[in-house]
């Protein structure tokens, strides 16, 4: 079993992380914080998936989001 550190520690090594950041760093970091506290008290919301990072940066838009990529000519189902 291994052991988890204690919350006040954590706080403690959270504070100083924060006397090192930037201003919006330090409000990126709290929206982070207060999305978490939110999470774990609503379990209504969805949990966000992530992509593994062996397939991170490998997607590739084939065509218009908006129109096909295959003329409307080429649709067997039209004729």
């Amino acid at each position: 079993m291994t052991q988890s550190t204690p919350p006040s520690s954590q706080f403690h090594q959270v504070l100083e992380l924060t006397e090192t950041l930037s201003n919006s760093e330090q409000k990126l970091l709290i929206e982070i914080l207060q999305n978490r506290l939110n999470e774990q008290h609503n379990p209504y919301i969805p949990k966000h998936r992530i992509a593994p990072d062996a397939i991170a940066g490998k997607g590739k838009t084939l065509g218009d989001l908006v129109s096909p990529i295959v003329d409307e000519e080429d649709w067997e189902c039209l004729k």
